[in-house]
């Protein structure tokens, strides 16, 4: 079974506030960071800008979605992320989710 971690995430006043020096040094510490993910388990399906022209978008800038094979690897990715300071500079939503198919989604809908 997979497990899912969806990130909704926008700059905010504090990363606005950093230099570009700063802020690249950052960026910098995050490519470095994320160097072995891909050996942990860890597999990225898209970090990118978000397409706000579709119906009912998000207000967020930018998307990220990866897979995992189980959930305590996903647990070490956002304890990542919070260690590195991410929180402090971007707007930022986490949802999650494992594999459980259209039926068992219907179900779950029907349930309540």
């Amino acid at each position: 079974m997979s497990h899912y971690l969806i990130e909704l995430y926008s700059p905010n006043t504090q990363w606005g506030a950093l230099s570009a020096t700063e802020r690249q040094q950052f960026v910098d510490n995050v490519q470095l960071a994320m160097g072995n993910l891909s050996h942990l388990g860890v597999e990225i399906l898209t970090l990118s800008e978000t397409d706000s022209t579709i119906d009912k978008s998000t207000g967020h800038r930018f998307v990220g979605v990866w897979r995992f094979a189980d959930i305590q690897t996903r647990e070490m990715l956002l304890a990542g992320i919070k260690a590195s300071g991410w929180y402090n500079y971007f707007d930022h939503v986490n949802a999650a989710g494992s594999d459980n198919g259209f039926e068992a989604h219907l179900v779950a809908l029907a349930a309540g």
